[in-house]
């Protein structure tokens, strides 16, 4: 545990350092749940920081692309910020250019000072994190406990639990926004070199705002088809509808399958690097860093620019309560929520 600066308010962040046996690590801050670095080995066994962050918590600040942070209570979008719930209509705010809401609202849980507790194991490190979002917290109903646990493993495994509750129907869809570049955060290369392998045999298709139709497009014959592998740039700027839409891949993919299964994979020719993930969540949004655009300078003191980023975040697909077709966002009072999301390291020889 290390100092990571101080917010406007006052409040001091902490910087947790997760290290596994092989001497592979983890950095996670309180402030947001943030993902500040993964130092994970190359094919040399050289180890690099493969994720985007700032060098402190003031670097995060303003929210610009939402960099490493757990999202909450609701990732991604709702249609210009409305849904009815048991009968009851709710408008909360439209934080993506006054049309839309996005990854929580104007207050999300990335600004969040999370209770932490750190704990050390044998073969593992723990770090959990606590919070309670207020009923009508950005205008959702209930009290909603939230705790998320990041632990790291000696197989270089970081696992995030997310575990809510709550006393009154409400929405709840966790996700993390980590930007991650298997050539390294200090390699100024884009990510697409990179090969991406996704196991869904349909995406969720939107409208020019990102916001879902409905449909669910089987992916044969687009650059969708990520099924096989395919390396990010091949079809990334490709004459399609819904790239354009995009301004290259920012879309929902459903997932294959059930429970605790592969989800995705990316693979970094350069330094041989791969990332494994699997979930038990229904889908995951691949967002290709389009429209990133440092507003700080990052870790290696250079402001990070379009597509130098990838995330894959598992959830509920976007506006998923205004979608009867779609799998059921809401989390009924007394149930408990409970999703869990690997992503694991190894090496391509």
């Amino acid at each position: 545990k290390t100092s990571f600066g101080k917010l406007p308010c006052g409040c001091k962040a902490d910087l947790y350092i997760l290290k596994n046996a092989s001497g592979a690590s983890v950095e996670i801050t309180n402030f947001g749940g943030i993902i500040h670095a993964i130092n994970v080995p190359d094919r040399d066994g050289k180890l690099g920081d493969v994720v985007l962050g700032y060098k402190d918590v003031n670097g995060y600040l303003p929210c610009n692309g939402y960099i490493g942070a757990l999202i909450g209570r609701v990732g991604n979008r709702i249609k210009a910020g409305q849904f009815t719930l048991n009968g009851v209509s709710y408008q909360v705010a439209k934080n993506e250019g006054g049309k839309n809401h996005l990854h929580g609202g104007d207050h999300g849980f990335n600004e969040k000072l999370w209770e932490a507790t750190p704990i050390e194991g044998i073969g593992q490190d723990m770090l959990i994190l606590k919070t309670t979002s207020p009923d009508g917290e950005e205008n959702y109903p209930g009290n909603l406990k939230v705790m998320v646990t990041y632990t790291f493993t000696d197989d270089n495994e970081l696992m995030i639990r997310y575990e809510a509750i709550s006393d009154k129907d409400t929405l709840c869809n966790l996700t993390n926004h980590c930007y991650f570049n298997l050539s390294g955060e200090d390699s100024g290369k884009t990510i697409e070199n990179e090969t991406m392998e996704i196991n869904a045999d349909t995406f969720t298709v939107v409208d020019a705002e990102s916001i879902p139709t409905g449909e669910m497009r089987d992916v044969t014959g687009t650059p969708f088809d990520l099924r096989s592998g395919k390396r990010i740039g091949d079809e990334i700027d490709a004459d399609y509808e819904q790239i354009r839409f995009g301004g290259g891949y920012d879309h929902n993919f459903n997932l294959n399958d059930d429970g605790l299964r592969f989800a995705a994979r990316v693979t970094d020719p350069d330094t041989g690097r791969v990332m494994n993930v699997f979930t038990d969540m229904p889908s995951v949004q691949f967002y290709a860093g389009n429209m990133l655009k440092g507003i700080n300078p990052g870790k290696s003191g250079r402001l990070y620019d379009k597509r130098e980023g990838l995330c894959l975040e598992t959830q509920f697909a976007p506006d998923s309560i205004n979608h009867e077709n779609f799998p059921d966002s809401v989390l009924y009072a007394g149930e408990k929520y409970d999703y869990t999301t690997i992503f694991s390291f190894d090496i391509d020889e």
